[in-house]
């Protein structure tokens, strides 16, 4: 199976803390592959790295065989950060015609890519709404459909769920397996066990190293457990 990410020997401190220690990490094309950690665990930092908003101190990273950071390789990827990215003043329509524009979607393509994005988030009634006025589960239903609107290969997605009630976010994990089973790949990072059961693939992530990487099922195996949240104390004693 192709890569559509390939990390190698990635490293990075700030000052005098190491935040992530040799990391490597191969990211299947067609797949949701989650991050899972704690807070503090370099989930952010290494996603930061793998799009190219940061630069590690060592190894390499590649998208689609394209070495990253790359300029070419943004029209690729569609990225939500764990802060929302909106112009408050904005109603969500014109937030997402902003992003439109910088992608360089024609109008008639642009329409349709609105309200594609905003049914999958279920903003659609909303859309003429100014930002400022929306709530912060709402803001994070917007900053998703921003992450789509170019239809990219590859979608990474940082905490996307935080502050979204469970009925919306069953119904977006639903959305992204049929993403994923359009073709796009989709890296996604959470510290909540049950969204990890959702991923095809899971790297354990802990105080910067990658203690773990498999399927939910067989990290379960490999330790003989039951949940995912017991795999993940019993690999972190191995680590130690």
């Amino acid at each position: 199976m192709a890569s559509m990410i390939i990390v190698r020997k990635a490293a990075i401190s700030f000052g005098k803390e190491k935040v992530l220690k040799n990391i490597d990490l191969d990211v299947n094309e067609g797949e949701i592959f989650g991050l899972l950690g704690p807070s503090g665990s370099g989930k952010t930092t290494l996603v930061k790295m793998i799009t190219g908003i940061l630069e590690g101190d060592q190894g390499e990273i590649f998208i689609k065989d394209q070495k990253v950071p790359s300029l070419e390789l943004m029209k690729s990827i569609g990225y939500m950060a764990q802060s929302d990215a909106l112009y408050q003043e904005l109603t969500a329509k014109e937030n997402l015609e902003f992003i439109a524009a910088i992608y360089g979607l024609k109008r008639q393509e642009r329409k349709k890519a609105i309200q594609e994005v905003l049914e999958i988030v279920d903003l659609t009634d909303h859309m003429d709404k100014v930002v400022r006025d929306f709530s912060g589960g709402m803001k994070r239903r917007l900053s998703l459909a921003a992450s789509l609107m170019h239809k990219p290969d590859l979608l990474i997605l940082d905490e996307p769920t935080v502050g979204i009630d469970p009925v919306l976010r069953q119904s977006i994990w639903s959305e992204l397996r049929k993403l994923k089973n359009n073709g796009m790949t989709i890296l996604v990072t959470t510290h909540v066990m049950d969204e990890a059961e959702k991923c095809d693939r899971l790297a354990m992530l802990r105080n910067g190293y990658i203690i773990a990487c498999d399927t939910p099922e067989k990290l379960k195996e490999n330790q003989k457990v039951d949940s995912l949240e017991e795999a993940f104390l019993a690999y972190g004693r191995n680590e130690k």
